[in-house]
């Protein structure tokens, strides 16, 4: 069968050379630097069986696209469900191969993928009684080798199923990043490729026509999601979303935490939502029929939102008792930032291995170098350093400093160069090659702060008295108002937690990222509204390090009743 399929359509783009010459690279890149990951057949079913392309349905009088079928989990299925449709209609009445010829479009940029799977979709043709010319037409007709992205499509499809690519910006050419971008407005900060595929599958959509995607969930509440959140909010339904994290979707393990998104191209109306369903063919059968119906519950795991999408807002998906604290909370009290606190990140090189040393080490003059705290540094709830430093080429203003004045700097990093050199920031910035990613203003080192790791189970707040710079991996808090220890307290109790587990994506193992776009969330009073003796008390809560008096503490600052002590000393403890 290797030479059953030829190459039918290669998309080319004339007068973009850097841009063809890119989608050629990936179009012959290996598997994980286009992104694909293979979909277990129970889940591919699932979808199709929701987004109702279905056989019992005239199949025949619909169209599907499939903007990425890699090795054909989602094609081969949907046609299988199409040659079942077909078939049944032949015998109500005449139908001739040539109503399937509008009925699939698909596409696939990695060559031998195409191929491979173009025979794949031959021999199920062959098995069902095509004919060979009637089997070359069709597949012709069906598949399409070149970038979904810069391909022209019909629209008005009726379906559109698929798992599209995870690829992150980096690992794309920047000339077929920019013509992306010159494409889809979608495509803010550092989304990865599956937003713009989104995207424009919607756009292909005919009305109340339906897309089912399993991808990353990463979109739904991130920064990079909120043009795409918009999008979705203002012309289209979230008619069911199925949380995948932590089950076995793939036929691989994977980084990414999938979910399932299906949106109509309808009014905008309730949502219904599961959350981490059994993979077996029953158990997805028998939930996808009780969310298309619409009545009762699966064993409770079938819930309703009214409306999910608002704007560009992070999607509420989940925990809609501890939600009903949050908005509580952010209608009676300002954000930390109106309160006088500060949120900000550690320093990223781009070169750790030259920038950061011990201490000691680092043989630049005394004032290019500042002690360095990481999250290493902070494991047991208080700072405890191991001796690392960072070297330091800004002045207090945030300037390079002049590398002839100081002649021990300019040395080492001349010894350093090339590793220094090579990466984005110094390519860029030929000029100022010496630059670490993020500036570092000396004088944070010296403010009293509050640390806090990214990653975590739960929320980790470390005093820091002001010694250290923090690294990129911890994020900081400093005030002029608030008493940091004060904050502390309240940070330890479960406020942080519960509004970081509100707006945050959740990770493997239950875990949360203290990003600093959900710590700004955060809402607490301000400092000169707090009572005297409550201001003692959550000080001393937290230099005791006790977290059930940082819960008692915050319970009467935010003047909580029962119901929500009970949801945040849960969240919390």
């Amino acid at each position: 069968m290797a030479e059953t399929v030829r190459v039918y359509r290669q998309i080319s783009l004339p007068g973009l050379c850097p841009v063809e010459t890119a989608v050629q690279a990936l179009s012959e890149g290996g598997a994980e630097k286009r992104g694909a990951i293979s979909t277990r057949r129970e889940v591919v079913d699932f979808i199709l069986d929701l987004i109702g392309y279905t056989a019992d349905r005239p199949l025949y009088e619909k169209k599907l696209l499939e903007p990425s079928f890699g090795n054909g989990d989602f094609l081969l299925a949907a046609i299988e469900r199409l040659i079942a449709a077909y078939q049944y209609g032949r015998k109500q009445k005449p139908l001739e191969v040539a109503s399937l010829m509008s009925c699939i479009c698909s596409v696939e940029l990695h060559r031998d993928t195409f191929i491979a799977t173009g025979n794949r979709i031959d021999a199920l043709l062959d098995t069902s009684g095509f004919k060979k010319n009637d089997r070359r037409a069709l597949l012709d007709a069906w598949l399409t080798h070149g970038d979904f992205l810069l391909t022209s499509l019909p629209g008005d499809f009726d379906y559109v199923a698929g798992n599209p690519p995870y690829i992150r910006q980096e690992l794309i050419p920047d000339a077929l990043m920019a013509e992306y971008r010159r494409r889809f407005r979608t495509i803010y900060d550092r989304a990865d490729i599956y937003v713009p595929f989104i995207e424009k599958s919607l756009s292909l959509l005919r009305e109340r026509g339906t897309l089912g995607f399993i991808c990353a969930d990463r979109w739904m509440k991130n920064r990079y999601g909120g043009p795409l959140r918009r999008l979705v909010a203002e012309k289209y339904h979230l008619k069911f979303f199925i949380d995948m994290v932590d089950t076995p979707a793939f036929h691989s393990d994977v980084i990414a935490y999938p979910a399932i998104t299906i949106i109509a191209n309808e009014p905008p109306g309730p949502t219904r939502l599961a959350h981490r369903p059994e993979i077996n063919e029953k158990a997805l059968s028998s939930l996808a029929e009780t969310m298309l119906n619409g009545s009762g519950t699966l064993n409770g795991t079938v819930e309703v939102i009214e409306q999910v999408s608002a704007g560009k807002e992070p999607w509420i998906l989940e925990s809609f008792d501890r939600l009903a604290v949050v908005r509580r909370l952010e209608r009676e009290f300002p954000t930390l930032k109106e309160a006088g606190c500060k949120v900000g990140i550690g320093v990223a090189t781009g070169a750790d291995q030259v920038f950061i040393a011990p201490f000691d080490a680092l043989d630049v003059e005394s004032d290019r170098k500042l002690p360095l705290v990481m999250t290493r540094d902070i494991l047991s709830g208080a700072v405890q350093w191991r001796g690392f430093g960072v070297i330091n080429p800004f002045n207090d203003e945030g300037g390079l400093v002049a590398l002839d004045k100081y002649p021990r700097l300019y040395a080492y990093l001349k010894e350093h160069d090339e590793k220094i050199k090579k990466r984005h920031v110094s390519q860029k910035n030929p000029n100022n090659w010496y630059r670490t990613i993020d500036r570092i203003y000396p004088a944070l080192a010296r403010r009293p702060k509050l640390l806090i790791p990214d990653i975590k189970g739960e929320a980790h707040v470390v005093y820091e008295d002001g010694h250290f710079y923090p690294h990129h991996n911890l994020y900081f808090i400093t005030s002029d108002e608030w008493d940091l220890r004060a904050l502390q307290a309240v940070l330890l109790s479960g406020i942080a937690k519960l509004f970081v587990a509100i707006y945050s994506t959740k990770m493997r193992g239950g875990y949360l990222r203290f990003q600093a776009q959900h710590l700004r969330r955060i809402r607490v009073p301000l400092w000169q509204n707090v009572p005297g003796d409550l201001k003692f008390d959550l000080a001393a809560a937290a230099g005791s390090g006790d977290i059930a008096s940082c819960n008692e503490a915050t319970f009467r600052l935010y003047r909580m009743s029962k119901a929500e002590r009970t949801i945040l000393a849960g969240n919390g403890s």
